[in-house]
């Protein structure tokens, strides 16, 4: 009986997992046929099928996609939460039906189980020979609503995956729904963005046109001409008009780039073969001054090199002063002037460079020495700094004894 019943339940068991198998397969196969919208599927508004005018504002564009996108992801999230409910429900009924499934099972094998012992007893057991005899009717009673017990729970599971498989068609046609309502809102934008390419480049094309022909219009004439200046005009505002170089009108004029026209003055607007070659002028001027200026540089860079390597000559000596050297203080003579005042004049211009400078006359004029110096190697690393100072501009100092 034991059997009979444990037979049973398998069989019911077997018959609803075959069920809701059917029923998965049969859903597997419609979900892959084209389904008609359901009532539970959002039907797109009147407004939302309605054509929406086209605009080049790419910012406006975009805040309304990410407001669309929000709020596809909120109708997508409270689909998926009700699935998930959905699925929790369907979990806990099945935990229920078996755990009630079990108790059943084992109140069964519990009342058999005293029968059991009857039966054994010789004496007791003819006297109950008749109660014994409906016990099978009962089991056959027990087995009968177990078995529609398990068919009951059996069509309660399948209407539970009926519910979930909706659901999740439900849930398939509304993120197909939001994918197409995407794509068709990213072909608009990305139709309203060529467009309003399209009319940016033509715009930039016509501006083009124009300039090009204000340009042909204001090119310098083919030959000189004369022009009568008038109220506001500049040699700035005519070299923009006539497309050259301000620099080049005022050479033509032989006058300053920053020169100002006075009404009714004559100029001459020149032609573009005069304007190509006082341009070309202008430029080998340009790159002979910036020559000039590099070979100052050069010479003023060359010249310092040998003022500050003269000057470190001259302290090293100034330190390498030996008593073995000749006594005395030795002095660099830079000049001898024909008088006082010319000795003066060139004294002042050495004090000024920072030199110690004295005077003293003598038969043949007024000495100018710079010093002095102990020792006759430190005076002539003085003569080499003074003959390398470019504030001093000499070249023909030499060593003296001073006394």
């Amino acid at each position: 009986m034991n059997f009979s019943r444990q037979a049973l339940l398998g069989i019911g068991m077997i018959i609803g997992g075959s069920v809701m198998l059917y029923a998965m397969v049969q859903q597997i196969g419609d979900g892959n046929k084209p389904e008609p919208v359901t009532a539970m599927v959002d039907k797109p508004s009147t407004e939302q099928a309605a054509p929406q005018p086209l605009t080049t504002d790419i910012d406006t564009e975009k805040r309304i996609l990410a407001q669309k996108q929000k709020e596809r992801a909120a109708r997508v999230a409270e689909q998926e939460k009700r699935a998930q409910q959905f699925l929790t429900e369907q979990e806990t009924a099945e935990a229920q039906a078996l755990a009630k499934s079990r108790a059943e099972n084992q109140q069964y094998i519990a009342n058999s189980a005293p029968a059991a012992e009857d039966d054994n007893s010789s004496a007791a057991a003819q006297n109950v020979v008749q109660p014994s005899s409906a016990q099978p009717s009962t089991n056959n009673e027990a087995t009968v609503a177990t078995s529609d017990n398990d068919k009951q729970q059996a069509a309660q599971a399948q209407q539970k995956e009926a519910k979930r498989q909706a659901a999740l068609k439900e849930q398939a046609a509304a993120k197909k729904e939001a994918e197409a309502k995407r794509q068709a809102e990213a072909k608009r934008q990305a139709e309203a963005k060529k467009q309003a390419e399209a009319q940016t480049m033509a715009e930039k094309k016509k501006q083009a046109v124009e300039q090009a022909a204000e340009a042909a219009k204001n090119e310098p004439p083919k030959s000189p001409s004369d022009y009568q200046v008038k109220r506001g005009d500049g040699l700035i505002k005519l070299a923009r008009q006539y497309n050259m170089p301000v620099e080049v009108l005022a050479q033509a004029n032989n006058l300053s780039p920053s020169t100002s026209l006075q009404l009714g003055q004559s100029i001459t607007i020149p032609s573009r073969k005069q304007v190509d070659r006082l341009a070309r002028e202008a430029a080998a001027a340009e790159q002979a001054r910036e020559e000039k200026r590099q070979k100052e540089e050069a010479l003023a860079k060359k010249s310092t090199d040998a003022k500050r390597e003269a000057q470190q000559k001259l302290s090293e000596a100034r330190k390498e002063v030996k008593e073995t050297d000749a006594k005395g203080s030795f002095g660099v003579q830079v000049a001898l002037a024909n008088d006082q005042a010319k000795a003066d004049e060139l004294a002042k211009k050495f004090k000024s460079a920072g030199y110690q400078v004295k005077t003293s006359a003598t038969s043949r004029g007024v000495r100018v020495v710079v010093g002095p110096e102990r020792g006759k190697v430190a005076a002539l690393a003085l003569k080499d700094k003074i003959n390398s100072d470019p504030k001093v501009n000499t070249t023909s100092a030499w060593v003296l004894y001073w006394r």
